[in-house]
């Protein structure tokens, strides 16, 4: 198992985003069945917000093993459900045979260097009829120092995002999300303007900007957005 540490610093702050899980755990509930993997699942916080416990099994793939020893506890204490289990590692730590009807990637894709590898085998992971989903920032012209200092490679459009999939995925759903967001950012780059947002400016965006994205988002049918939701079907 290869040594990683994470790089970014923005976890604890956007752990308390509630407005933001919500809605994209309103998208991709329906999807959340049976045997998850969840890659990169940092101090699992992400966990916290769609595993309601329903699920056979949770595996919480962390490669740090820093971040992954903040999420036995929350086992161990009941915070998290009990069909939870942290594993420190990456895919290739996985049994070649291990097989999920959910694989997850939020805000990780990102910082993956090389994608297309990762989303490959990520795919022979997949039980038949299995879905991948991948939550991730948006539009390379929005990459700002905040990206690079949390250690993104790149943001995704529907193209680029698209090009990594296996030919045997089908796409169910490929949307953006956070019309408001990518409105303001454009114009002012209001959260994203430093290095690390203020705990000040991801509340302001959580509690005023992410609620009127929700109801903008449909209007403009998923079409402008500061976030980009992928799934596909095996």
């Amino acid at each position: 198992m290869t040594s990683y540490s994470y790089v970014g610093s923005e976890l604890d702050v956007f752990s308390h985003a509630s407005n933001w899980k919500a809605y994209y755990k309103s998208l991709i509930q329906s999807y959340l069945e049976e045997e998850v993997l969840e890659v990169g699942a940092g101090i699992g916080a992400t966990t916290k917000s769609l595993c309601d416990g329903q699920q056979h099994r949770w595996i919480c793939l962390e490669p740090d093993p820093a971040l992954a020893t903040k999420i036995k506890p929350m086992i161990d204490s009941g915070e998290l459900p009990k069909c939870c289990e942290v594993r420190v590692g990456t895919l290739s730590d996985l049994s070649p045979t291990e097989t999920f009807n959910v694989i997850l990637y939020i805000d990780v894709l990102e910082h993956i260097e090389n994608d297309r590898a990762e989303v490959i085998q990520a795919a022979k992971h997949l039980k038949d009829g299995g879905v991948l989903i991948v939550l991730s920032p948006a539009h390379q012209w929005l990459f700002t120092p905040f990206d690079k200092a949390i250690g993104h490679f790149r943001r995704y459009n529907k193209r680029s995002l698209s090009a990594l999939i296996p030919s045997d995925l089908t796409c169910v759903k490929l949307i953006y999300l956070d019309s408001v967001g990518s409105l303001v950012s454009s114009g002012n780059r209001l959260i994203l303007k430093s290095d690390m947002p203020t705990s000040r400016q991801i509340t302001f965006w959580d509690k005023i900007m992410i609620p009127l994205s929700q109801r903008l988002d449909p209007v403009l049918q998923y079409s402008v957005g500061k976030s980009i939701l992928g799934i596909w079907r095996r």
